[in-house]
């Protein structure tokens, strides 16, 4: 049995309009663009949470339009895992997640352990085994050169005017070593700012590894809220 292990990481927010594609692409009138990127020119702001699977060397991208919070990158994992781990690894109890020791899934804030526990862990009885990599490290993260770098050869030129550009870019992203993409876009708003208390922290059944423990833990299902979520 494979144990699924899955590389996860916010791509860099983009924003929604007529501006600049780093690199070029063949077409027979140019687009017009921006001179400058400013945000207040922008329709709106793409938050591209992407997920690699490292065993199916898939992809995928949940794009929000709101803010980039450990509530929003647990919610994507927990989305992928019930659209598509589970399925893939149905003889699986376990997960290990590679991830980045910064940013919305890093290693210190308290709210990406407690949704991890409560809406992961908990719900699919999944225990879940997380490796920060440290400071300065973050290119060895795979879905940087496996997944971000392709869609951004995929996008290389192309003004990112709608969001529907930008999804149909990762959904045709491919590669000649089998990479396939999926993605779809996440409408709900999330709230900034939320505080975990020690109390919170102290009921999550949470144990750090021995060899850096600051960067290596493990999360184990508890009794209380579990939810059979998996059909």
């Amino acid at each position: 049995m494979k144990l699924p292990i899955i590389s996860v990481d916010t791509k860099k927010k983009e924003l929604i309009g007529h501006f600049r594609n780093a690199r070029t692409s063949w077409r027979r009138t140019p687009d017009l663009v921006n001179d400058h990127d400013f945000r207040s020119l922008a329709d709106g702001v793409a938050v591209p949470y992407g997920i690699y699977d490292l065993q199916a060397n898939t992809g995928a991208f949940y794009v929000g339009r709101s803010h980039d919070t450990p509530e929003f990158a647990v919610d994507c994992t927990a989305t992928w895992w019930r659209d598509f781990g589970q399925y893939l690894y149905p003889e699986s109890k376990e997960l290990l997640i590679l991830a980045d020791s910064g940013g919305s899934n890093g290693y210190r804030p308290r709210a990406w352990k407690y949704f991890l526990q409560h809406h992961l862990v908990n719900p699919f009885n999944l225990t879940v085994t997380v490796a920060h990599y440290p400071s300065g490290a973050s290119k060895w993260n795979p879905i940087e050169h496996r997944l971000f770098s392709e869609v951004s050869k995929q996008w290389a030129g192309i003004p990112l005017t709608s969001l529907e550009i930008i999804l149909n870019g990762m959904n045709a992203t491919t590669t000649t070593t089998g990479l396939t993409v999926t993605a779809e876009s996440v409408e709900r708003e999330y709230e900034r700012g939320i505080k975990i208390g020690e109390n919170e922290m102290s009921q999550l059944n949470l144990t750090h590894n021995e060899t850096l423990p600051q960067w290596n833990y493990i999360i184990k299902p508890s009794t209380e809220d579990q939810l059979s979520v998996q059909s």
